[in-house]
């Protein structure tokens, strides 16, 4: 062959490059389109009330069972055709689970501005760290066993306030896990970026849950706060 005509060598950093744009654009496909089975499941749930019964002790096992029963589906699924299905599927179930909060808000006389108000508070979230995690060179994988520990923390809290039912406490606890789904949000992002999570459908699971709790975190603090009843 002539030194001519030799085929260019493989740029190899281009190559990383197109992997980690392709997962980030997938991950943000993916995460709109799992809005969609959100939005289905809570308007489903309030308009049969089919969750109003899953109170205290019962609520909590179906939704730790479900959720951890779908997440373990996922992560076994998520190199197949059925990953995106089974991904689907898990936010419909967080949208039920969600349409108990959200029928108790749409019973306030402002409940739909102040669902709107954390759609939005939750929406300026996202933009913010996403717009942080391409402009922050600093590597953030050392968060990853803090924040484990702070939400871990705001999970047994909740646990604990299912049964004890402090308004101050849950406000608390609705309070931090802004802060900290906040910093999760960003640290998710971030390992997309820099090419630390190589799976689309892992990587939206991941940043659904940080936008999931962050929403309903917000929504709780404004319906305790700002709710106005007639």
């Amino acid at each position: 062959m002539s030194d001519n005509i030799r085929p260019a060598p493989y740029d190899t950093h281009t190559g990383y490059l197109q992997q980690q744009n392709r997962v980030l654009r997938n991950t943000y496909w993916l995460l709109a389109l799992s809005l969609l089975p959100t939005v289905l499941g809570a308007w489903l749930g309030v308009a049969t009330g089919i969750t109003q019964s899953l109170r205290g002790g019962l609520g909590l096992i179906v939704f730790f069972g479900g959720a951890f029963g779908f997440m373990f589906a996922i992560e076994k699924t998520k190199n197949s055709a059925a990953g995106v299905p089974v991904l689907l599927g898990f936010t419909f179930f967080m949208g039920l689970m969600l349409s108990r909060l959200i029928g108790a808000i749409l019973g306030l006389s402002n409940g739909a501005s102040l669902i709107m108000t954390a759609f939005a508070g939750t929406a300026g979230v996202f933009t913010v760290m996403a717009s942080l995690s391409t402009v922050i060179k600093r590597d953030l994988s050392g968060m990853g066993k803090w924040l484990l520990v702070g939400a871990l923390a705001i999970m047994i809290g909740g646990i604990i306030n299912v049964f004890v039912g402090s308004t101050a406490m849950f406000a608390t606890i609705a309070t931090l896990a802004i802060l900290i789904f906040s910093a999760y949000l960003l640290y998710d992002l971030k390992s997309i970026v820099d090419g630390g999570e190589t799976n689309y459908i892992t990587a939206t699971l991941a940043v659904y849950l940080d936008l999931f709790n962050i929403f309903q975190s917000l929504l709780s603090l404004l319906g305790i706060f700002g709710g106005e009843r007639d």
